[in-house]
C-alpha cells in the first residue's frame, strides 16, 4: 500500500541557521585579517617614503654641506628644484590629508625635525642646518616602538 503521506524536501530552520552563522564566522575573519594587510601595506608605504626622503636629503647635504629647513621641504618649488628624484606623494602619509611634514612626530603625517650643530632650531638660517631626524607613525608595530626613524648620517 502506498503512503499517503507526501515527503517534503527543504532545509530545516536549524540547518538553515547554523549555515548563517558558519557563513557570519568566516565574514568576520576574513574583514579582521583583510584589515591588518591593509594596515600592515600603509606601514610599508610609510617606511618607503621616509627612506626615500632621507635618500633625497642626503643627496642634497652632499651637494650643498647642510640639510634643507622643513619650511624648504615644504616648498613645492624647492623640492623639484632640489630634490628632482623624490616623489612628490613620498611627502605624504598614506592616511594624511596634507602633504606638508610637521616638527614633531604626529599621526598621519611625516616629520622633519631639522637643528643646527648646537641642537636648536635653524629655520631662521636654514644653511646652518646640520642634523635632522625624519619620523613616521605606524598604525601597526612592525618594529615593536609603533614609529619608524631614520636619522642624518652627519650625526
Amino acid at each position: 500500500m502506498n503512503s499517503l503521506k507526501k515527503k517534503q524536501t527543504g532545509f530545516t530552520i536549524v540547518e538553515l541557521l547554523i549555515v548563517i552563522v558558519v557563513i557570519g564566522i568566516l565574514a568576520g575573519l576574513v574583514i579582521t585579517t583583510f584589515s591588518g594587510i591593509q594596515q600592515k601595506a600603509r606601514d610599508t608605504e610609510r617606511e618607503t617614503d621616509i627612506k626615500a626622503l632621507h635618500g633625497q636629503v642626503e643627496a642634497f647635504w652632499a651637494q650643498k654641506a647642510y640639510y634643507p629647513s622643513l619650511t624648504d621641504l615644504n616648498t613645492p618649488a624647492f623640492v623639484s628644484a632640489n630634490l628632482k628624484g623624490l616623489d612628490t606623494g613620498a611627502l605624504k602619509d598614506p592616511k594624511g590629508a596634507s602633504d606638508a611634514l610637521v616638527a614633531a612626530p604626529a599621526a598621519n603625517a611625516y616629520a622633519y625635525a631639522v637643528t643646527n650643530t648646537a641642537g636648536t632650531s635653524c629655520e631662521a638660517d636654514d644653511t646652518t642646518c646640520s642634523k635632522y631626524t625624519l619620523t613616521a607613525t605606524l598604525e601597526g608595530t612592525l618594529n615593536g616602538s609603533g614609529i619608524f626613524v631614520k636619522d642624518s648620517l652627519n650625526n
